[in-house]
Formats: C-alpha cells, structure tokens, sequence
C-alpha cells in the first residue's frame, strides 16, 4: 500500500456537533485555506447526509489531513463510508458526544483491531 504524502503540519478534521467542534476550535484545531476550505464541519438536525458525506470524503482525501475526529452518533448516519475506508492516513477516531455515549462495538477501528488480534 503506497503511503500518503503528508505536509509538515498535518492537521486534525472534525465532524461532530457544535460542542464537539466548537471544543476543538478552542483548541486550536480549526484551519480555513486561502481557498476556504475548512478542517471541521458542524453537523445538527438540519445538516443532510449528503453534506456530512461529501465533508468526510474531502477530509479523506485532503494531503493535509492527518486524523479525523467524528462523533460516533455521526458516523453511524454514513457507516457504509467509514466502513469502506480502509486507508491508515488519515486516521478516523469516532469519539462520544455529549448526549450519546461511545459504543465500541459500532467503532470500525476498534473492530479492525479485535479482527487483527482475534481478541473479543
């Protein structure tokens, strides 16, 4: 599998609700290009699936992008996505949200690495 190039200062992408992002940007996570391309997205009752999808797409395939952090209860709406990633780089972490409680039986990571330790 032919790696990634990486810039020096690869960044952090966020998909999560306004807690979640507005976390991080208080961070330091948060990044607009001269192009206005952002490193996060905002998802709330009003965000479609397409919008959601197309953000996870672009991260994933941006040089720049290292990890992505994604709210599980968001990862769940594009699974099938996230489920067919199969890339190292950049990295997708599903993370809690304030009002739904990580779940590592739906994690595609932490399946990944059961499946790889035939632990479980």
């Amino acid at each position: 599998m032919a790696s990634k190039s990486m810039t020096e200062n690869a960044l952090v992408a966020v998909i999560g609700d306004e807690d979640i992002v507005t976390g991080f940007l208080l961070a330091g996570v948060g990044q607009k290009d001269k192009k206005k391309n952002e490193n996060f997205l905002v998802v709330d009752s009003k965000t479609s699936q397409a919008k959601i999808e197309a953000a996870f797409k672009s991260f994933t395939t941006r040089n720049d992008i290292a990890i992505i952090m994604i709210s599980q209860k968001v990862a769940d709406e594009i699974r099938y996505l996230i489920d067919e990633y199969h890339q190292v780089i950049p990295t997708i972490l599903e993370i809690p949200s304030k009002d739904h409680p990580y779940d590592p039986k739906k994690d595609s990571v932490m399946l990944k690495v059961k499946k790889m330790t035939g632990s479980d």
